[in-house]
């Protein structure tokens, strides 16, 4: 009916029936396509709300791996610095401990502030002979 209708508008000589049947098939071929113009707004709106949806949950997706990344080399250096901090309090820990050695303290004195026990004798070499010597150590060997 419909494509009869559409010949009869292109030919102005022909005039189309003016009784109940043809009216209620023109209003429904109307309706009809009245139907497909508002299926395919609806279509191409929902197609727009998922694709902006899509767009939305890739980015969020895309963000949080970056910061995940992020927060990854954080924690691998935050643990690296923390195993150096706790071989140094190791480390302190020991000297604490031979801190509180008498025999230990005594040792380090003599050393370091060139302190002598009684009857003891103090001689001090200069550190450029030690090193020739421990080079002609490596040269004999």
């Amino acid at each position: 009916m419909v494509k009869r209708y559409n010949r009869q508008r292109q030919q102005n000589n022909v005039r189309t029936l003016e009784n109940d049947y043809v009216r209620s098939s023109d209003s429904k071929a109307q309706y009809k396509k009245r139907q497909k113009v508002l299926f395919r707004r609806r279509m191409v709106v929902f197609g727009l709300l998922a694709t902006v949806t899509l767009v939305f949950l890739v980015s969020s997706y895309i963000t949080q791996h970056h910061r995940l990344e992020e927060k990854q080399q954080q924690k691998e250096e935050i643990v690296a610095k923390l195993d150096t901090v706790k071989e140094l309090q190791d480390m302190l820990k020991l000297q604490i401990a031979k801190l509180e050695d008498d025999e230990y303290i005594a040792k380090l004195a003599r050393k370091e502030y060139f302190l002598s026990d009684d009857g003891e004798i103090i001689f001090t070499i200069p550190n450029e002979d030690k090193d020739d010597g421990e080079k002609a150590d490596g040269n004999n060997k």
